[in-house]
């Protein structure tokens, strides 16, 4: 497993549990964040080491976002030397860069969980809306902070998030920058559920991932990406594309094995992903 130093890392029962583990700094994303947490995810994903990813957090809030030490650790984030036109387009490679580090969560094979507890923000809102399902604690909260800091949310938020909720809620949050607490966002469709206490929430959370990991490894692949696509394209191109996934991908083997579990009673077993080649 890759060595990091903003997150824990465990799997068991073929679930991976990534934990944001700088409570101290309300987990915000330095530098070393931004390079570790895509390098975890495509080891998982790559090396199909999970069938199920969670991402969760510690201390008082799931993240305080973008860490000011990005900003002020004596190394630019824009480009030196040459003109305004070749800086800023630089600057645009870094943004894609660092949209990368998120949009490896919703180009995973395996479904990602977040579990939510206070505080999320900014870079926050960027990464959960990546994920596949969210749940939160009462204490939760979700604000696009960027807006007042000067900022365009750059990172995901807006070509996710107005996927999830009304476009009104969006707008609203964006513009103003308000907070939005964790039963409205159940409310208004953001996460599934909110729980007391973040024991329960991760407890729920596990439970429901460990279900999802005894499913067909391929069909749940597919189910995700058959979603997504759904998401990005029109009816008609989603119905072609599941006809043409279904050529290919369609495993009566697997079939097979669900029914004969069920019918003897016992837990089914499906071999996991295969690992994705790195080199020709």
């Amino acid at each position: 497993m890759t060595e990091t130093t903003c997150f824990s890392v465990s799997i068991e029962n073929n679930v991976a549990h990534i934990v944001l583990n700088r409570p101290a700094a309300l987990n915000a994303m330095n530098r070393a964040f931004w390079n570790e947490l895509p390098a975890i995810v495509r080891d998982i994903n790559d090396n199909a080491k999970a069938r199920v990813i969670v991402l969760s957090s510690t201390g008082k809030h799931f993240t305080a976002g973008m860490d000011i030490s990005v900003f002020t650790d004596g190394e630019s984030i824009t480009a030196q030397g040459g003109d305004q036109h070749t800086r800023a387009e630089s600057f645009r490679q870094f943004v894609l860069t660092l949209q990368d580090s998120f949009s490896c969560l919703d180009n995973a094979r395996v479904p990602v969980i977040a579990a939510i507890q206070g505080g999320c923000i900014g870079g926050g809102v960027d990464m959960v809306s990546a994920c596949d399902i969210r749940y939160a604690t009462e204490d939760a909260f979700f604000q696009i902070a960027e807006i007042n800091i000067g900022m365009t949310a750059d990172v995901g938020t807006f070509p996710r998030l107005c996927h999830l909720i009304p476009q009104g809620w969006v707008r609203e949050l964006a513009y103003a920058g308000r907070r939005l607490p964790a039963q409205k966002a159940k409310e208004i469709g953001l996460v599934n559920e909110v729980f007391a206490t973040q024991e329960a929430m991760l407890a729920h959370v596990l439970e429901l991932a460990r279900e999802i990991a005894t499913k067909a490894p391929v069909a749940v692949a597919g189910s995700k990406r058959m979603i997504n696509y759904a998401r990005d394209h029109s009816i008609a191109d989603g119905l072609d594309y599941i006809a043409t996934w279904q050529t290919g991908m369609f495993s009566p083997p697997h079939m097979a094995e669900a029914f004969a579990a069920k019918a003897q009673k016992r837990d089914p077993n499906f071999p996991d992903l295969a690992p994705l080649k790195k080199k020709m």
